[in-house]
């Protein structure tokens, strides 16, 4: 378990020790010593000597056998038909304790789909006889074929996300994850020790192992405090308003998100996560200079023109309505 998993079961297992702390008090037996080995004998001293078996030497060749390639490759074509190949060689099998040789021989298989494979034919004679039949035609796998995966049971291969609608995924009757109610640590001791009698209450619950195994794969998961969102944010969810505590055990460590405009809503967080969304975050809006256009009448009113004469003067004075301009000094 990494370091994360095993500060968070630390958290979880507080509970169970404060449970199983009267028995600190009880004597414990102490454990009974093994039992002497007997003295070791020397060969020496023994009777009987087991001579140690010499190394066995691998099987000799029958060349009979091995000059049968025709017959075996007769034997692959009717079993294969045109995907047989060339021969690719010949070995010993260990021979029948009653006597006799029997040989392998190797031939390469033109089937695109099996690339790496080979045809093996085996082949073999009884002792005293020089004719060869054919025992067995199989097609076997080389060093670089391409094999199926090993295979998985279905309750192995179920992955989170996999459930549909209808489909049914009853836990093992010793999942390690649950454990009776009424071996329940953090049950409350309350009424409810009646409904357990009674068999009113939830049959299995979580248990250390269950609560160990949930937390761990929370806190390393989006919602814990790695997450990119969650070292972006500019709070932590242990003090967001919309955080929802938790009861028990996880409530030390996790949360619910309440928060409809956070991608959490609805879901569990842990308490150092966190997001854009916290209940206190402030953003400064500065405000702007610009005050607009300056307009003193938004209302314009039409008027005809009317011709001046160039005689004509200001009502009340002796000065022209319009000045003469004095032409540039050349």
């Amino acid at each position: 378990m990494s370091a994360v998993g095993k500060k968070v079961s630390g958290v979880l297992a507080a509970v169970r020790d404060e449970v199983l702390s009267p028995l600190a008090g009880h004597d414990v037996p102490a454990p009974t010593a093994a039992p002497e080995e007997p003295p070791a004998v020397t060969p020496s001293e023994t009777t009987d000597v087991v001579p140690t078996p010499a190394t066995e030497q691998p099987p000799a060749l029958d060349e009979v056998c091995a000059a049968a390639v025709e017959l075996a490759r007769a034997a692959a074509v009717e079993v294969a038909g045109s995907s047989v190949g060339d021969h690719l060689g010949v070995e010993p099998e260990p021979a029948d304790p009653g006597g006799g040789a029997v040989v392998t021989h190797s031939f390469a298989t033109t089937d695109p789909a099996y690339g790496g494979w080979r045809w093996a034919v085996v082949v073999a004679r009884a002792d005293g006889s020089e004719q060869v039949t054919v025992d067995e035609v199989v097609l076997l796998p080389g060093g670089g074929a391409l094999l199926a995966p090993a295979w998985v049971p279905w309750s192995e291969r179920v992955q989170p996300g996999d459930l549909s609608p209808g489909d049914l995924l009853p836990p093992a009757q010793d999942d390690p994850r649950l454990i009776p109610s009424y071996a329940d640590v953090e049950a409350d001791r309350l009424p409810f020790e009646l409904h357990r009698e009674l068999g009113l209450g939830r049959p299995r619950v979580l248990s250390l192992d269950g609560r160990a195994d949930a937390a761990e794969r929370w806190y390393e998961g989006p919602a814990g405090p790695d997450a990119p969102i969650a070292k972006a944010a500019p709070g932590r969810c242990a003090d967001c308003g919309f955080l929802v505590p938790m009861a028990g055990a996880l409530g030390t460590v996790f949360g619910a998100c309440a928060n409809a405009m956070a991608p959490d809503d609805g879901r569990v967080v842990a308490l150092t996560h966190g997001c854009g969304a916290h209940s206190e975050t402030v953003v400064d809006n500065p405000e702007s200079s610009y005050a607009g256009m300056a307009v003193e009448d938004d209302e314009f009113e039409v008027v005809s023109t009317v011709d001046v004469p160039e005689d004509a003067t200001v009502p009340g004075t002796e000065e022209p309505v319009l000045d003469e301009v004095a032409p540039e000094d050349a």
